[in-house]
């Protein structure tokens, strides 16, 4: 594993620069706040889960708001 922007590869996934993590952390926080029905919803459903085990397929673009999703 090597740092400083260079790729990470790991399993499935890439990171290109794990120094912007707390950025992207604080941004998706910043979303969460935008959200507030999304954010009542998860907490609402959080013990029950009612779609756990459920394949949900969906195209969408990438946002910071995705993130939240």
């Amino acid at each position: 594993m090597k740092m400083n922007n260079q790729t990470i590869k790991n399993n499935d996934y890439k990171v290109a620069d794990l120094n912007l993590a707390d950025f992207g952390r604080k941004e998706i926080e910043l979303a969460e706040g935008e959200m507030p029905a999304l954010m009542t919803l998860r907490e609402k459903y959080k013990e029950s889960q009612p779609l756990a085990g459920a394949n949900i397929l969906g195209c969408i673009h990438m946002t910071i708001q995705t993130a939240v999703l």
